[in-house]
């Protein structure tokens, strides 16, 4: 399962054969049935997820109770609520596994470690911290500035694969809108 992950930090940074047994050694593969919260609000995150196979999503609930998703996963890639992570304070949000998932998952302390022994896996950790800075502004600016049919479009054009594995009232509440928008909007991108 691990050589999703090294081939994925080979595309940014080289590894020594030290480095990938290093990887190996602190990323540990675990899977999860359908719909299994994996972390949950108002608790620190035990870990950091890279998934290999399967979509996750992060969620919390707004003042009426609602769900509100605010990401979702296509592998590969990493998920955590990064903020609490990293500063290992209780988080607002709670990570759940939409479909079966194949994951790898790290803990804050065997994070430091790696990126402590390893300069090539600090410098890769960088450069994910500094793609999901930018992924979080540019999600609030397109929230803040596009139409629920351009979101919706945009979604379809860059990640087509969450429409067939990710139900629609996730996919309505990632795009900040509600179910019975997402179906009219579908419709008439349909006719």
């Amino acid at each position: 399962m691990h050589e999703q992950l090294v081939r994925l930090i080979t595309q940014k940074v080289k590894l020594s054969d030290k480095e990938r047994d290093l990887c190996v050694q602190y990323f540990e593969p675990v899977s999860y049935p359908k719909n299994q919260v994996l972390e949950e609000e108002g608790k620190v995150p035990g870990y950091l997820y890279f998934v290999i196979s399967g979509f996750v999503r992060l969620f919390h609930y707004n003042d009426k109770g609602d769900e509100i998703t605010s990401h979702i996963n296509c592998p590969p890639g990493f998920i955590t609520s990064y903020t609490n992570f990293i500063d290992q304070t209780r988080s607002e949000e709670n990570l759940e596994s939409i479909t079966e998932c194949e994951l790898l998952r790290i803990t804050k302390t065997h994070l430091d470690l790696l990126t402590q022994q390893s300069p090539a896996f600090k410098d890769f950790s960088i450069l994910v911290f500094q793609q999901s800075l930018s992924y979080n502004e540019k999600r609030s600016k397109e929230l803040a500035t596009l139409s629920a049919e351009e979101r919706y479009l945009k979604l379809i054009n860059e990640q087509p694969e969450i429409l067939h594995h990710v139900p629609m009232q996730y996919i309505a509440s990632f795009l900040g809108m509600n179910p019975k928008s997402l179906s009219r909007i579908r419709r008439q991108i349909i006719k």
